[in-house]
């Protein structure tokens, strides 16, 4: 068993409406009037209603290529990724020396050395800490996250694991790319970084601490045939996104089975989970998780809400929803959650959690 002591999003600068950044991108993403037209329709429609962004709107105008946006990457990037380590140490009570392994997950940047060596001297972490950067997991990497720090203090219950996931959606933007794929990207992705203290079973941590749930278990899935609906076309102009409207139908086609399967582990059934913590792809995406599992709206209200603030933080998003579930009222003692991400792949992972009290 390993316990999430805390969680902490990190949003850049204010909250944008989405009417602002629509205006701001319509001229470079859709110039002439029938273009226009579809990018409004689109960004409408894909309940996000203010998101964060790396710069003010204005400035993707003048964004540079793929080598001007890695720099912006690192540097923009590290600080938000120190922020959120930070705050995530200091409401565990964890000092950085504490930090036994690190693992850093990002989709929409590349650097070497990776943004977790770089936090090491920022924060105070050990020269002799673990580090693992991951890339490529894309939107799934939260959850698939959380499964690999349990699947560590499992084999170390007395360490300390911090889970980093920094996602600068918005530095992909391709200007030339008149695409409906890129309009909904335009239109759904936010920018932000989340982390999260976890600690195994041994931990002093786990006696002193609130309602942080333990993780009991995971399950992976790789969707055979699909890679070609979910991912990056990666070019001389940097990231160009693969989005294909097939990924809620394979969400909702394939997600029961698996959900029932980890929980039929652990001798529960969906009827048994009281908490579902699901990532905030879109609504098309939350909606095919509800129709799959045959959720009352109430069990997504924080997925929503989470999209309606601040986009789809990609690997970040889940972690803001578990931060908003976690400040929300308290599930009770004992009882089961589920947490639920999807990436390139398709790839889905799912997470079996515990809220602290009777085991």
């Amino acid at each position: 068993m390993s316990h999430v002591i805390s969680v902490a999003p990190a949003l850049p600068g204010p909250p944008w409406p989405q009417e602002q950044i629509t205006g701001a991108i319509a001229p470079l993403l859709a110039p002439d009037a029938t273009g226009r037209a579809l990018l409004e329709k689109v960004h409408r429609n894909s309940g996000v209603t203010t998101r964060h962004l790396a710069l003010e709107p204005a400035d993707y105008a003048d964004l540079g290529d793929f080598g001007a946006t890695s720099t912006l990457f690192r540097t923009l990037g590290t600080d938000l990724a120190e922020r959120a380590a930070r705050e995530a140490l200091e409401a565990a009570g964890i000092a950085a020396d504490e930090v036994d392994h690190v693992l850093f997950t990002s989709v929409t940047g590349v650097s070497a050395p990776s943004v977790d060596a770089l936090l090491v001297g920022r924060l105070g972490l050990r020269s002799d800490v673990r580090r693992l950067p991951s890339f490529g997991l894309g939107c799934v990497a939260g959850a698939a996250g959380l499964a690999r720090v349990h699947d560590y203090l499992v084999g170390h219950p007395g360490d300390v694991a911090l889970l980093v996931c920094l996602e600068l959606c918005s530095l992909t933007v391709q200007r030339d790319d008149r695409s409906r794929a890129n309009m909904v990207a335009s239109g759904l992705f936010g920018d932000g970084a989340a982390a999260a203290v976890v600690v195994g079973d041994a931990h002093p941590a786990v006696t002193r601490t609130g309602r942080g749930p333990e993780v009991v278990a995971s399950r992976s899935r790789l969707y055979p045939g699909t890679e070609d609906v979910l991912g990056w076309d990666v070019g001389a102009a940097g990231f160009r996104i693969v989005l294909s409207p097939r990924l809620p139908a394979l969400v909702e086609e394939g997600l029961a089975a698996d959900a029932d399967a980890l929980l039929a582990a652990h001798g529960l059934k969906t009827g048994d989970v009281t908490t579902w913590v699901v990532h905030a792809g879109g609504p098309r995406i939350i909606d095919a998780v509800q129709t799959a599992l045959g959720l009352p709206d109430e069990a997504v209200r924080t997925s929503r809400a989470s999209l309606a603030a601040v986009g789809n933080l990609s690997s970040a998003s889940v972690l803001d929803v578990l931060r908003r579930t976690m400040d929300g009222p308290e599930p009770e003692p004992g009882s089961p959650g589920m947490v639920f991400a999807f990436g390139p792949g398709v790839s889905a992972e799912l997470v079996l959690l515990r809220w602290p009290g009777t085991r």
